[in-house]
């Protein structure tokens, strides 16, 4: 491997557990909606890509007593300013969503077992794919379901060291994931200190993203755009189960790839560095042909700074993500260089504006698009800003690993994560790097991502 890159390993296992209760939490108090009520969600929280559950796990070493009692009596506080997550989503008349409140509603709380011990499970600072059942679903839960499903479901399983995880699945519609490290820091806090304790104050406020009327719609939103597979691309990761790939990458190396990215006087961030090289190695892994088929790169752009007019108010913590979209034919990514495709990514971050935020909402008021397009397309999240360490210290101190599982269900994503682990400083910038790929491609993957690959120009300018 290259200096400042390793490739991390992770063990299939099974883990045996045994569902002991599943239950719903109330609110601890009264909250300011009654049955019947609803809730207006933003086009940007209705976007189709927003209408998953998004799991996330976190391993303790704690052998405190009473975990359980702790985590059910805290969320139980922090649900009454955060009880939106207590509503199911339903479809209005013209199929937009809505948060609405009957009877018998809150969120729910799995209580699990498992014989085994957080040594069995290997490596803890690697997302692996074998914890799925770490974290809660219906038997027979149809894929993409968040219509009358809870908004948040938390499976807590006991290991017999003592040490336990929490699964989560959050409903990327109410938040998103700045939304969702505000909520979970309100709970762990709460639970860490025994008292209601939420700052920011929450604040719904998703009327400030209605659409404009008429809607004016003034960029051409590629990113939403249904393109015909012509490719080999999208055949080589569904037909065969591609596998799940993560790269610890230092600093260093990230700004070593920065340096052969620039080449202009105008400045680029780590982030587009690392998103070009990450596209440019996984297409080049991937063979893909036609070689004049345009290809596309989307990655979600954090628009509460763009927002002035009205700006969001703190504590907002629903989606106000925009789409970031860069394109390339597949030459244009295979033999032009480096810094090119990093100006392609650059661009595409610098585009998303306050206009280009309210044109999207507009967009999808007029197209409201019904479907996930995969076609020609690598989606990157950027965990890296997010506080997901400091925002889970419940009282049992930061978990060993927190993050996401699998990414094989949908193999045209790619996450970029903090560093985790025991005893690990991840304020030194080092990140994960995990993506998927067809077993036959991951070895020219790795050679190509750890500039190993004497055949490309970008290894010459490394030498």
């Amino acid at each position: 491997m290259a200096p400042g890159v390793e490739e991390l390993q992770f063990p299939q296992l099974e883990i045996p557990l045994t569902i002991n209760s599943i239950s719903p939490i109330l609110p601890a108090s009264p909250i300011p909606a009654s049955n019947g009520d609803s809730l207006y969600l933003s086009n940007l929280d209705d976007m189709i890509g927003a209408r998953v559950f998004t799991p996330t796990i976190y391993f303790y070493r704690s052998r405190k007593p009473g975990v359980i009692k702790v985590l059910k009596e805290a969320l139980a506080s922090v649900l009454v300013p955060y009880y939106p997550f207590l509503g199911r989503l339903r479809e209005t008349a013209d199929g937009k969503l809505e948060v609405f409140f009957g009877p018998n509603q809150g969120v729910l709380l799995v209580e699990a077992r498992s014989e085994m011990t957080l040594v069995n499970l290997g490596d803890l600072s690697v997302p692996n794919p074998a914890w799925t059942n770490l974290v809660y679903s219906f038997p027979n839960e149809e894929q993409y379901k968040v219509i009358d499903m809870p908004l948040l479901i938390a499976q807590v399983t006991q290991f017999s060291c003592g040490g336990f995880s929490l699964g989560l699945r959050i409903c990327h519609c109410l938040c998103d994931g700045v939304g969702a490290m505000q909520f979970l820091s309100a709970w762990a806090a709460t639970a860490r200190l025994n008292t209601l304790t939420v700052n920011p104050k929450p604040c719904w406020d998703r009327e400030i993203l209605r659409p404009r009327d008429p809607p004016l719609i003034q960029h051409p939103h590629i990113e939403f755009k249904r393109m015909d597979d012509l490719s080999s691309l999208t055949r080589s990761l569904w037909v065969v189960k591609p596998v799940q790939k993560c790269y610890r990458v230092s600093r260093e190396y990230q700004a070593h790839l920065k340096s052969l990215a620039q080449s202009q006087s105008v400045g680029i961030s780590t982030f587009d560095a690392m998103a070009a090289h990450v596209w440019r190695s996984w297409v080049k892994a991937l063979d893909v042909r036609p070689l004049d088929y345009e290809l596309r790169l989307t990655f979600s752009v954090n628009g509460r700074s763009r927002l002035t007019n009205p700006p969001l108010k703190q504590g907002f913590y629903g989606n106000a993500v925009c789409v970031a979209c860069a394109t390339s034919t597949v030459s244009g990514l295979v033999n032009g260089p480096l810094s090119d495709t990093t100006y392609l990514v650059r661009n595409a971050r610098l585009s998303v504006s306050e206009e280009y935020l309210r044109s999207t909402v507009d967009y999808i008021q007029v197209n409201r698009p019904t479907r996930l397009e995969f076609g020609g397309k690598l989606t990157i999240t950027q965990w890296t800003r997010f506080s997901i360490y400091e925002s889970a210290d419940f009282g049992w101190g930061r978990p060993i690993y927190a993050g996401p599982i699998d990414l094989t269900p949908t193999p045209q994503v790619c996450v970029f994560l903090p560093q985790g682990g025991d005893g690990v400083d991840d304020s030194d910038g080092t990140m994960l790097v995990c993506i998927c790929l067809p077993e036959a491609a991951c070895h020219r993957f790795r050679d190509l991502f750890c500039l190993l690959d004497s055949s490309t120009a970008d290894h010459q300018l490394l030498c």
